[in-house]
């Protein structure tokens, strides 16, 4: 079932979730995404898993606050929810931000996270382990450039949300993604505004406040305090790059058990409705093993 519920903090976050006597899984979505990024996943698991799939604050049908969006923010958020759901202990998959977020709350509720997986969080933007190293003065003035491409986007609006759709759909056509996965994901990414037109759900504050926060981001001091064993799930080009491949050596050493897998001919994020099956196995494989 998909719902909103109010949390404890007076947050309402849209949660599709189906509650069983059996193990939990949490699966959180990538920046800009929706819990319909799942739709080829969740019927993998939910035969021998209990599935909660929430829209992440700012996203989707989840209440979307001026501000908030560091993902320390958006992990206490899963707490509540977790807490509302009744749930005492749950795996975590998590792509991109909805990675960071997993990390996160694995490290500050490590009661809570049995398991955790990676697609995301495999090097900071900036720093010793990021992609951009440099003095204080070099990293404020690429900040400063990223900034500006930040304010300059513009959310195009459309008279109808088929209009909306279309054109999305084109857009993922162009880089090559599309199937029937993308296409109910496509469909959620619409949001009505008061005058009637459709536009993204992925509003710029949001966007802005996530990726500013996302800057000073150090995830070594995150995997410290990781108790529960990770699978990473870097993408081919990512694991080929070398900064990302020594920032990722570097945050493995910092966990007592670890994999690191990938599937073939995907993309960072999409990878889990490019291929669905072949992801969620790599998954499976590893939760057996534990």
């Amino acid at each position: 079932m998909e719902q909103r519920l109010l949390l404890e903090n007076n947050m309402r976050i849209n949660v599709s979730y189906k509650k069983q006597d059996k193990p939990t899984i949490l699966l959180l979505h990538f920046s800009g995404g929706t819990l319909q990024m799942w739709n080829g996943v969740m019927p993998i698991f939910e035969e021998s898993y209990s599935i909660i799939a929430p829209d992440i604050r700012g996203h989707g049908k989840s209440d979307k606050p001026l501000e908030g969006y560091h993902i320390e923010d958006m992990a206490e958020d899963l707490y509540f929810l977790l807490k509302k759901l009744e749930v005492s202990s749950c795996h975590i998959i998590g792509s991109s931000m909805g990675a960071e977020i997993g990390l996160c709350l694995a490290a500050r509720h490590p009661e809570l996270v049995l398991s955790l997986v990676c697609e995301g969080a495999f090097y900071n933007e900036f720093g010793q382990y990021g992609l951009f190293n440099g003095s204080a003065e070099e990293i404020q003035a690429e900040k400063d450039r990223q900034q500006k491409q930040l304010v300059a986007r513009e959310l195009k609006e459309y008279s109808s949300k088929e209009e909306f759709v279309r054109s999305t759909e084109e857009q993922f056509k162009a880089q090559g993604f599309w199937n029937n996965y993308f296409r109910v994901y496509v469909d959620s990414l619409a949001d009505e505004t008061e005058e009637g037109m459709y536009t993204s759900h992925y509003k710029n504050y949001v966007r802005i406040q996530y990726i500013q926060n996302y800057w000073d981001l150090r995830f070594e001091e995150y995997y410290k305090n990781i108790k529960c064993p990770i699978l990473f799930l870097p993408s081919n080009e990512e694991f080929e790059n070398v900064k990302i491949k020594e920032s990722l050596k570097a945050f493995t050493e910092l966990v007592s058990k670890y994999e690191v897998r990938q599937v073939d001919h995907t993309s960072h994020a999409y990878v889990w409705m490019q291929e669905p099956r072949k992801a969620s196995s790599l998954v499976k494989n590893f939760l057996e093993s534990l």
